[in-house]
């Protein structure tokens, strides 16, 4: 029987849209639909949710740092319950936004969505993949820099969970905002997001707890940075202390190479204030990997491991990006190696912030480099949030209630909860636009994605940066612009079916890599795209 299409309107601004695999019908509870939902007046009310106390703080960090340093997806998971939370936590239901507009969110929109404990999902800005997907009612009006516009929202739509997305707003101290008023938010306050704003505060962490990282020095002056490489040599790594939008690290292959990028910085100012000082790093050779834990404060819990591609171009070639893409599991991370993480890398961070006075609260993402001459896992860097692409591959593998476990998060009562996951494996391959991570024209027509949704079971297209032209086509908006994911038996299946799909995407102004998984995979896998 075909479901018919309805329009609710809210407000000036808002509409929650429902079809056959938009927002309600996978989204609201049959209870909650019959008692707040009004079809002969259009009209809808999100119930009012009871806070608990927040276990976040603010606070200042006293380690000594550089005057430079700055704070319709077919294959449904199991709804799995949550072990470890209390029988508040199974009755409670919730209303969550959603900060941010890209891939990452829309894979976090995507996994809310399913969580039986989540009532509605919105998303701020959102985008339009996000919108049409009706994985959340978009809300492209809000503006997420201002503090106050937030919270009026929250409290006019009964938010009961806050998560943020992207790196900028924790920096810019919107959790801090937010948690002061009582509304529970998964993401750090400012002062503990300094962890990825200050890349010199974050090795002065690893310095006074023992966290094992690359040898560095921090400079702002450009002549003493020089001096420094020409005796440590090359290769070396040069990084902008704050946030670069991902742009801010250099691996130097020669000294030529990392006078450039030290002038690049210092003199020349490519990054303003966040290049104000640069860290000059010992070059680690080995493997790349992703870990991510969910943290309360004082507790830690890790999820799956991952590992992504961040240069731009086939067999790790080219510059850096924000990532081409991932998979999950990773090879590399194996059982012995996470606990060796979760030992020397993760719990004493948490523990260092808590007795910093900074206690952390959200996920942390620790960029990890397997050694290759020791084997031993080193922190080369800590982001404060998910990573974009990892969070594709692993909100899609997830089978826990991810609403019931950030609010757990949020209240300190992470201790004795465990996450349960899908078997198998997942892969996402990034579609960007030609040029990136360079400039890249904008505007250009993208077709053929429902039916590369079809082609295989498990396939879901993320969309990081994308919006609708007048004749309601996709078009690409941004450099990376769709995170085609696949879940699979293994992960050769997870792979076949995300080239499947991205293959079956016409789009002639973006491109993508065709060897995403090259490292955990024989290389003879890949011969159908070379």
């Amino acid at each position: 029987m075909a479901m018919a299409f309805a329009t609710f309107n809210l407000s000036p601004s808002l509409r929650f849209v429902s079809n056959n695999k938009g927002f309600f019908d996978s989204q609201l509870s049959n209870s909650f639909l019959s008692s707040h939902l009004f079809l002969g007046t259009s009209s809808f009310s999100v119930p009012t949710l009871s806070f608990s106390t927040i276990h976040q703080t603010s606070c200042r960090p006293h380690i000594n740092a550089s005057p430079c340093s700055s704070t319709s997806f077919r294959c449904f998971a199991q709804k799995s319950p949550v072990d470890g939370l209390g029988s508040n936590g199974a009755s409670e239901r919730l209303v969550v936004l959603v900060i941010g507009g890209g891939g990452r969110e829309h894979a976090l929109c995507y996994a809310l969505q399913r969580s039986p404990s989540c009532d509605a999902v919105f998303c701020a800005p959102g985008n339009a993949g996000i919108s049409t997907s009706g994985n959340a009612t978009c809300i492209p009006e809000l503006d997420i820099s201002d503090s106050s516009a937030v919270i009026s929202f929250c409290r006019k739509w009964g938010v009961g969970l806050v998560v943020v997305g992207p790196e900028a707003p924790l920096v810019s101290g919107l959790a801090n905002d937010l948690v002061k008023v009582g509304i529970p938010t998964f993401g750090p306050s400012a002062e503990a997001a300094a962890l990825e704003g200050s890349k010199n505060f974050m090795k002065s962490i690893c310095d006074k707890y023992g966290i094992p990282t690359a040898k560095y020095q921090t400079f702002s002056d450009a002549s003493a940075a020089k001096q420094y490489i020409k005796e440590q040599g090359a290769p070396i790594v040069i990084k902008a202390d704050g946030l670069a939008a991902g742009k801010g690290v250099i691996v130097a292959m020669t000294l030529e190479e990392a006078y450039e990028a030290v002038d690049s910085m210092l003199v020349e100012g490519i990054f303003g204030s966040a290049g104000c000082c640069v860290i000059v790093e010992e070059f680690l050779e080995g493997e790349e990997a992703s870990f991510f834990a969910l943290v309360d404060g004082e507790n830690a819990i890790p999820l799956e491991s991952a590992q992504d591609h961040k240069r731009v171009g086939d067999g790790d070639t080219g510059p850096n990006t924000g990532g081409m893409g991932a998979y999950s599991p990773a090879p590399v991370l194996t059982e012995e190696l996470q606990s060796l993480v979760m030992e020397s890398i993760i719990l004493p961070t948490v523990k260092g912030m808590s007795a910093e006075g900074c206690k952390f609260v959200g996920v942390l993402y620790a960029g990890l480099m397997i050694e290759k001459k020791s084997g031993l896992p080193k922190l080369i860097e800590y982001n404060v949030r998910f990573g974009d692409p990892e969070c594709q591959v692993l909100m899609i593998r997830l089978e826990s209630d991810l609403a019931k476990v950030l609010l757990a998060a949020c209240r300190g009562e992470l201790k004795g909860v465990s996450l349960n996951w899908s078997p198998g494996s997942a892969m996402v391959v990034v579609m960007a636009s030609q040029g990136y991570p360079g400039s890249y024209e904008k505007g250009t027509v993208i077709q053929s994605l429902e039916e590369a949704e079809n082609v295989a079971p498990c396939v879901k297209i993320f969309h990081a940066g994308t919006a609708l032209d007048l004749d309601g086509n996709f078009i690409a908006t941004g450099g990376r612009v769709l995170g085609v994911t696949a879940k699979g038996r293994d992960l050769k299946e997870a792979r076949d079916r995300a080239y499947d799909a991205v293959e079956e995407i016409k789009w002639p102004g973006g491109f993508y890599r065709r060897d995403i998984g090259w490292r955990a995979l024989p290389q003879n896998e890949f011969a159908r795209n070379a």
